[in-house]
This record gives structure tokens, sequence and C-alpha cells, in this order.
């Protein structure tokens, strides 16, 4: 698979930081992303960095993933020194995490609370498909550390999941619900997507009000993006599908947040609502939350982005590349890039605006001061203090609005 990671700037050998980044680290939110890049199938929507078993080839492995991976968090520790990093959150991605034995995902989770310590609460995240575990592997997960599941449902029809490529049986998701209740999780989200060609507005519902039904404690809605390079892009170069309709999109995602509200389940994210907001914000995936605004984390994994006090870096794409550069003690980061002060910036506005807290104002340049009051009046933002939050309808148009908000 070719390699899509950016440039960037060269990363010394051993992965070191500049001074500038290291200063106020532990100040800010610290959490670990670890990435899992193997399924069993792929998705025809997917261009996320995965492997099915066939794609993998060779030098790389399941069974050898974990202990490469632990390597890694040993090297994330001589690399961010001896000062106090307590880690907030943990979130294991991929990929299908769950394809992992479940000791393998606890080994990594302990070699993270071993070398920086997890701070009191510490969510722990792991991703599933429904069909990659049951109630034996779930126990074993909830044992081993983990606290909040993030199950990919998708849709609940199974000729939508076919378009997608999916193969789980929709019946499975309230299974596997009830399974994470029984093993003792807490807190358990579903993930759904919109937009899928031949999905009807009646089909969205469905599956919205199946996913409900569910009672998940956290739902993210996504509308369907056809990547460039994935099967589903070359279906729809064929004409064998149509591309999304933005008309359709927004009907699916006003119906969406209707129907959570009415479940009490309120929006934080332009894509992802939790239960008990305002108030208890419990529900929240406080990983996601720290990438929006701006924390620091380490990316473990091949692909794997990291941020660490406006130094970003990605790691070598391929499993066995990644593989070779930390059996030679090297660093696995492919290149990287040093965010000024008006990149940051621009970020946050990027970044904040897609949030129920709002974007402060004092992120705004006199540019951006300007066209607030034109936003507000058209009923895109309202105003909060000395913060700017989307209504549904600027959620709607939140590109749009930061190109006003931007010069």
């Amino acid at each position: 698979m070719p390699s899509a990671l950016p440039a960037g700037d060269p990363v010394p050998e051993d992965g070191s930081l500049p001074e500038s980044a290291l200063a106020g680290l532990g100040e800010r939110p610290f959490g670990f992303y670890v990435h899992v890049p193997f399924c069993t199938v792929r998705c025809g929507y997917c261009d996320f960095n995965t492997y099915t078993a066939d794609e993998l080839g060779p030098g790389a492995s399941r069974a050898s993933y974990a202990d490469t991976a632990i390597a890694e968090v040993r090297r994330a520790r001589r690399v961010l020194g001896d000062v106090d990093v307590p880690v907030s959150t943990v979130f294991f991605g991929g990929g299908t995490p769950t394809l992992l034995d479940p000791a393998d995902l606890s080994n990594i989770v302990r070699a993270i609370d071993h070398e920086f310590g997890l701070a009191p609460g510490a969510e722990v995240t792991t991703e599933s498909n429904p069909d990659s575990v049951d109630l034996v592997a779930l126990e074993a997960l909830r044992a081993g550390g983990f606290n909040r599941l993030s199950f990919g449902m998708q849709s609940a029809l199974p000729h939508v999941l076919a378009v997608l490529d999916r193969t789980h049986d929709p019946l499975r998701v309230p299974q596997v619900v009830d399974w994470a209740r029984q093993a003792g999780f807490e807190q358990v989200s579903l993930d759904l997507i919109y937009g899928t060609p031949g999905e009807s507005l009646e089909d969205w519902a469905t599956s919205v009000d199946t996913a409900l039904a569910s009672n998940p404690d956290h739902v993210s809605a996504y509308s369907l993006i056809v990547e460039e390079g994935t099967a589903l892009a070359r279906r729809v170069k064929r004409g064998e599908l149509p591309m999304p309709d933005e008309d359709d999109l927004a009907d699916k995602y006003v119906l969406v947040d209707e129907r959570l509200n009415q479940a009490g389940l309120e929006w934080y994210e332009v894509s992802n609502w939790a239960k008990g907001l305002p108030d208890d914000t419990t529900s929240r995936c406080r990983h996601n939350l720290l990438y929006w605004t701006g924390g620091d984390w380490w990316g473990v994994g091949p692909g794997a982005h990291s941020h660490v006090g406006g130094v970003r870096w990605w790691n070598v794409k391929h499993p066995a590349a990644y593989a070779d550069r930390i059996g030679a003690d090297r660093s696995p980061a492919h290149a990287r890039e040093v965010l000024d002060e008006d990149s940051r910036r621009i970020e946050r506005v990027l970044l904040e605006l897609r949030l129920r807290d709002g974007l402060p104002t004092d992120t705004l340049d006199a540019h951006g001061l300007a066209a607030v009051p034109d936003l507000v009046g058209r009923g895109l933002l309202t105003e909060h203090g000395d913060r700017l939050v989307p209504t549904r309808t600027g959620r709607l148009l939140a590109d749009a609005i930061v190109r006003d908000l931007l010069p």
C-alpha cells in the first residue's frame, strides 16, 4: 500500500522533542492513542491504515504486535523524560482492536500505567466490531482496565451494511451491548453512519431507533464520506452507486439530532451525543475532547499521529516498517511539523467551533470578530458570554462558518 502520509520535516533518530514542546508537559491533559491496524475484511468505504491477513505481508504479525506497541510506550517515557505525566485517557482504535487477545490489549494498558501512571478515573476505551467479542472477552477487557466501549454498529439494515461491506449481523448489536453491561461497563457508545447509497430516510430512522433501544450512553453519527482510493469511490466512479446527496445528509442529521435529544442524549460535538448533558459530562468521550481542545497525546502504532506542545508527528505507515524501527530502537516517526502560534490558533477555530462548549471570542483576529454579528444574525452562531456556539443550522454549515471567520 503506498503511503499517503504527508512529507513533513525530518525527525531525530531518537525521536527527541524540542524544549518548547516539553515546556508545560504534565500541566495539559495527556492521553495515549493505540492504533491496532488489523481487520478481518476491508470495508469498502474505509481509508484508515488497516490490513487484512492477506494484505499484511512478511515482517509483521498480530501475535507480536502487543510487545511492539509496549516497546513504543517505553520509548515515549524516555523521550518525555522524568516529568510526571499522568495519563487521563487511553483509546484503542483501528482497525479492529478486539481482534487482539484481551490479554494483549490489557498488557498495553498495564505498560502505560507502569511507565506513566493512569490518572484517577482515567477513561480507557476500545473500539470493537460487534462480531469480534463475546461475553468472556468483554469480561476479560473489563478486568484488564478498560471501562468504555465503542461498538461499530453503523446501521441496523442488512442492505445498508452490505453496501458498506460490513459483515456483522445487526441483531448482534443489542446482544453485545447487553454483554458489555453484564461485564460491568458503565460507558457504552454506538457508532452510526448515515448517507449510504440506497439508505432511505426511513431506513436511517430505523437505525437510530434501534440504536436507542439498546440504551447507549453515547452515540456518534457521521455522514458517509466517499474517500478517494477506496472500493466505494471506485463503485461511485463507475456509476454503480450515487454520491451521497447533501440535502439528504442534512435531513438525516436533523433526524438523528431530534431523536437523540428526545431520548436524553444531547450534542457536545457536531457528530457526538451523550447522556446527562449539560450538567453531567461523564458520558462524553474525554479522549476525543482532548484532540478537539488541543491537549497532548502520544499515538502508538503504524501511522499513528501524536501531538505534544505544538509538535505533531506521525509514524511510518506499514506494520512491518513500524516493527523494524521499534526493533532497531529507532523512532518509528515518519515525519513531523512544529506548529507556529497562528497555526495553532487556526486549528482552535476549526475544532472548538464544533463543540457545545464553544469557541472563545479572544481566539479570533479582527477579521473573525467582524464576521460574528452577521453569523449571529443569520442564526448560525449564538453568543454565550465570551464564547460562540453553533446552532443546529450552524452545525450543518460548520465549514462555511469557519471560512467566514478565518481570513
